[in-house]
């Protein structure tokens, strides 16, 4: 069985490649892919999967955060199986 390595700390994507970061910087370029999604028309390049094993809760924050935040109605989950 193979062992695979955890990761600790924050991973960004430079050309290519990833690596360490800090959560400032990570937390800023999830912030910045979110505004430009919803700045292209978030209805159409923004989609929210959730999990039917998480809480209703979880579950409600998902749909709320896709809709009021980044304007897309695009919300799904494995519910129905």
């Amino acid at each position: 069985m193979k062992a695979y390595a955890r990761i600790t700390e924050p991973m960004v994507r430079d050309g290519g490649t990833l690596r360490p970061a800090t959560w400032d910087e990570a937390l800023d370029r999830a912030a910045s892919a979110l505004a430009n999604a919803r700045e292209r028309g978030g209805e159409r390049h923004f989609g929210m999967f959730s999990c039917s094993k998480a809480t209703n809760e979880v579950n409600y924050v998902a749909q709320k955060f896709a809709r009021a935040v980044v304007h897309s109605n695009n919300v799904d989950s494995c519910n129905r199986t």
